[in-house]
């Protein structure tokens, strides 16, 4: 298995690569990741990835300053179906609009915008930075063997925005934070997580395991 880990000089890639490293090897997998913005590369692999760090104007001028890098995704991803998993930033990219920064058109993949986090309980600070459990809003491969619940796993975040997507079925799962907080969404043979699964412990490589081995 080829993954692509997708480097526009905005995304946590040492800690992405050695995650999924660890997610091939728990499902005893043969495999590679493979990190660069190489078209001949995206238009190879098996599975590609897309991390984010950073405000999302800056992320989305870094992604379009990569020459070719956003046809190569366009054909990998919404021509051939090859699974995409997008993290922080790079989850909120696949909106229409992000309003960080003024309005930045983003890729347009899932309808919707990323909008400020705006919690009711006004001691809670902005950015949303911490350990939360998940609540499940939908059915979805990428949830498989995910407990949900406030026992449950935890994942790590880290953000001020985040993305609401204008159909409800492609919010799959949220946290609470003064109000629900989209933490996984899904469309078609995209997922995207808000939190940032490489450093999400049980959690985030049960989520890896599982986008490794989703068949869309």
């Amino acid at each position: 298995m080829r993954i692509a880990l997708i480097d526009y000089g905005a995304g946590n890639l040492h800690s992405c690569s050695k995650a999924l490293e660890r997610a091939l090897a728990a499902e005893n997998r043969a495999g590679e990741v493979i990190i660069g913005a190489d078209p001949d590369v995206i238009a190879s692999a098996d599975r590609i990835v897309l991390p984010g760090d950073g405000a999302f104007k800056d992320c989305r001028d870094e992604l379009g300053a990569v020459d070719g890098l956003e046809a190569a995704l366009h054909e990998a991803v919404r021509v051939k179906a090859r699974p995409f998993l997008g993290i922080c930033v790079g989850m909120q990219l696949l909106a229409d609009i992000g309003e960080e920064r003024g309005e930045t058109k983003g890729l347009g993949w899932i309808p919707g915008r990323v909008v400020a986090l705006d919690p009711a309980e006004r001691h809670l600070k902005v950015p949303h930075m911490g350990w939360n459990t998940l609540e499940a809003r939908g059915s979805h491969p990428i949830l498989d063997g995910i407990p949900f619940g406030e026992q449950a796993l935890h994942a790590y975040f880290l953000h001020s925005y985040h993305l609401i997507p204008e159909h409800a079925g492609d919010l799959l799962a949220v946290a609470e934070y003064g109000g629900p907080v989209s933490a996984i969404i899904g469309r078609e043979n995209i997922v995207g997580t808000q939190f940032h699964p490489e450093k999400s412990q049980l959690l985030g490589l049960k989520l890896l395991r599982n986008f490794l081995s989703w068949t869309p």
